[in-house]
């Protein structure tokens, strides 16, 4: 599909992290969720949204497996979930439309 869905498809992260961010991700908004990580007075488009979702994400990560005291778990999982809500969008955006509602239903395959 495009490069940073397949590069979703390769991460790995604790398996309690990816379930959680699984059942937020249902509830995603993309209006609340992703004002809160990106500085951006209106929303990027899905692709670019999902871009900087996962540089931050990687940051996180590498801050929860040196253990850093800054690391916050709950903001861990609440850019997952918005990563994984944009990666939902993304898919059902590029999607054939006979497709699209049961990939749209699907949530993005990280873990």
């Amino acid at each position: 599909m495009t490069d940073l869905l397949a590069h979703l498809e390769t991460l790995k992260r604790p398996r309690l992290l990816i379930n959680a961010a699984r059942i937020g991700a249902a509830q995603y908004r993309r209006d609340m969720h992703l004002a809160r990580h990106l500085d951006h007075g209106t929303a990027p488009g899905h692709r670019a949204a999902l871009a900087q979702l996962i540089g931050l994400e990687a940051e996180l990560d590498a801050a929860r497996r040196a253990r850093q005291a800054d690391y916050a778990v709950a903001r861990h999982l609440d850019v997952l979930i918005a990563l994984m809500g944009e990666a939902r969008l993304l898919r059902a955006e590029t999607a054939d439309p006979a497709t699209a509602p049961a990939q749209a239903a699907e949530p993005a395959p990280v873990g």
